[in-house]
């Protein structure tokens, strides 16, 4: 495990083996960082996974209205409790951008592009979602994790109709009072209305990750890898 920076974003690289054939850029939720998901690589190594890259970004610290202005670590600002009232849309393409960044980083590294996958919780979940509709890269898929989909308004003109062939898994906690599962429900809907391939799965838990959620993405990502 190292830490990784570039001019645009600071990041925890773990790999699982030497010369890794496939990446997962995984973004964490509002006020974690980038080490909050490297314990779950172990689990997924011992699925099968082919030898792979994780890559951590840590979001900026900026402060967050809802949190009465503390400074914490967050991919945008979120100003009201429904979450797609007041968009930070600045904010929101701000951190799309970086991902797109990091995305050409592991291009330049020798990935292809359909050797990748962006997954993300929450916060980071919605900019995955908000980037994998919009990108010019064929990535290997998307996992969204107890979100929604940002920017919702703009989908139509800004999607790349190519990436209907990217593969998505989506999971939502059925007692999430955070996000709650209704706004995940509605993502998927709009995704499928488009034409995109979702594999939605709920489960009995609040705003968190499970041991059943975590085979279901190992096995998502053994299937797209």
């Amino acid at each position: 495990m190292s830490p990784n920076s570039n001019p645009s974003i600071e990041c925890v690289v773990v790999e699982t083996g030497p010369n890794p054939t496939a990446c997962v850029i995984w973004l964490h939720g509002l006020g974690a960082d980038g080490y909050d998901f490297v314990p779950i690589v172990k689990e997924l190594e011992q699925m099968g996974l082919p030898n792979t890259r994780f890559v951590f970004p840590h979001a900026p610290k900026i402060p967050v209205s809802i949190n009465g202005g503390y400074v914490m670590r967050a991919w945008y600002d979120i100003k009201n409790v429904d979450l797609q009232r007041q968009e930070d849309e600045g904010g929101i393409r701000q951190s799309q951008a970086s991902l797109e960044q990091l995305i050409n980083d592991q291009i330049e590294l020798g990935f292809k592009a359909e050797q990748i996958v962006l997954a993300g919780f929450s916060q980071g979940g919605a900019i995955v979602y908000q980037t994998g509709v919009r990108t010019q890269h064929k990535l290997a898929g998307l996992i969204a994790l107890s979100t929604y989909l940002p920017c919702e308004s703009a989908l139509d003109g800004e999607m790349n109709p190519e990436n209907i062939r990217i593969p998505v898994l989506a999971a939502h906690g059925e007692q999430d009072n955070i996000v709650l599962m209704e706004r995940g429900e509605k993502a998927v809907k709009l995704l499928l209305e488009k034409g995109f391939s979702v594999d939605w799965h709920t489960y009995p838990m609040a705003h968190s990750v499970c041991g059943e959620e975590v085979v279901e993405i190992a096995n998502f990502l053994k299937k797209v890898l």
